[in-house]
């Protein structure tokens, strides 16, 4: 039997085999925002026929707003409340079409660039890590679909009702405008939508070993200040519709936390390989 010793070639790591010089990862990520942007620009010519539908599809709660308001009036014995979206500028229709144009084009682009986010980062983890990785983009547009329910079935109209009885109060006659009414559904859908994504954020950050449970937990009373102070910028001052929206962003935070947890232990239980003797 010979004595010479046995070489065994390297073991390649699989995230250090899939390295690539900077100016590849700058040429990579130029190549995905580029289709990020043309999957944008699709999105929104796709829309454009559409616009009239889109805008009836946002003006819904107004109206159903405007109509219980009436009812309420009427059975009180008072008048009801003529009023009905303005527009006071030449242009201010072609900006809101396009307003209406980019907000669809966002929705419809929105699994794209999340896809192009995936094979952008994708090179860096390892396979169970990619794996791992696929549920969120699932998970993600899911959540920001239930956030933008909530807005549409019950903030938004609680916030129109609320603000039709206090111009109904007072001699001064509502003519809102067609502008500002929609960049206030445009931010309510936005706001709540983003907040939604609270699990997914937290939970990729703990996989990524960059928060932890514990931190978590004991961060939860700044969390409270900041989520009151997030609520309090994006929604209108309604103290009921900042409220809605913090106590969900809370409950979110605390969903984070199992989250997180549950990742933890799903990380420590060991692997088959650590098993082998």
């Amino acid at each position: 039997m010979s004595d010479t010793p046995v070489i065994l070639p390297p073991i390649e790591d699989e995230v250090d085999s899939s390295k690539a010089p900077l100016m590849e990862h700058l040429l990579e990520l130029r190549s995905r925002l580029i289709k990020c942007v043309l999957s944008l620009i699709v999105g929104c010519i796709i829309c454009i026929p559409f616009l009239p539908q889109i805008l009836a599809f946002l003006l819904s709660p107004f109206r159903t707003a405007v109509d219980k308001y009436n009812v309420e009036q009427i059975a009180a014995g008072k008048d009801p409340l003529m009023t009905e979206l303005i527009a006071t500028q030449i242009l201010e229709t072609f900006f809101v079409n396009v307003k209406l144009a980019i907000f669809g084009g966002i929705i419809l682009a929105f699994p794209v660039i999340a896809y192009q986010l995936y094979r952008f980062v994708a090179p860096g983890l390892y396979k169970n890590e990619r794996g791992a990785f696929l549920p969120y983009l699932i998970l993600s547009p899911l959540l920001f679909s239930l956030g933008a329910a909530l807005v549409f079935y019950y903030v938004f109209p609680y916030v129109l009702s609320f603000g039709l009885n206090v111009a109904g109060s007072g001699d001064i006659s509502l003519l809102p405008k067609i502008s500002e009414y929609l960049s206030l559904a445009m931010t309510l859908f936005i706001a709540f939508g983003l907040s939604f994504q609270l699990p997914v954020m937290l939970s990729l950050l703990g996989r990524a070993g960059i928060v932890s449970s514990a931190a978590l937990k004991k961060g939860r009373r700044y969390a409270v200040v900041g989520i009151a102070a997030f609520a309090a910028f994006v929604t209108p001052p309604d103290p009921m519709t900042q409220l809605v929206l913090g106590s969900a962003i809370y409950l979110l935070y605390e969903i984070s936390i199992i989250s997180v947890r549950f990742t933890e232990k799903k990380q420590a239980e060991p692997t088959a390989e650590d098993t082998v003797p």
